[in-house]
């Protein structure tokens, strides 16, 4: 398994849901979540892959749907870092 995780300083306060949505049209990603510090505003975003899978197929399928609902349309925050994990345990 593959874990990316992407850390945002600030996290965009629009509905992701969608971001999560597109990146589960791509065969053999498994499940994502965007975590938030309502303190800071801050957050991550963690998506879980299947081992073959390639996060860069996810991050097009996530940016085609950025395109097709215009969320491009005006400045928004991108991640701070993006890293890239084998998961080599699981409770």
């Amino acid at each position: 398994m593959i874990a990316r995780i992407a850390v945002w300083e600030p996290m965009p306060d629009d509905d992701r849901q969608w971001v999560i949505d597109a990146a589960k049209t791509v065969p053999g990603v498994l499940d994502a979540y965007h975590l938030l510090d309502p303190a800071t505003g801050n957050g991550l975003s963690i998506a879980f892959f299947e081992d073959e899978s390639d996060p860069a197929v996810v991050k097009a399928a996530i940016a085609q749907r950025a395109e097709e609902i215009g969320w491009n349309n005006v400045p928004r925050p991108a991640p701070k870092s993006e890293t890239i994990y084998r998961v080599v345990r699981k409770g």
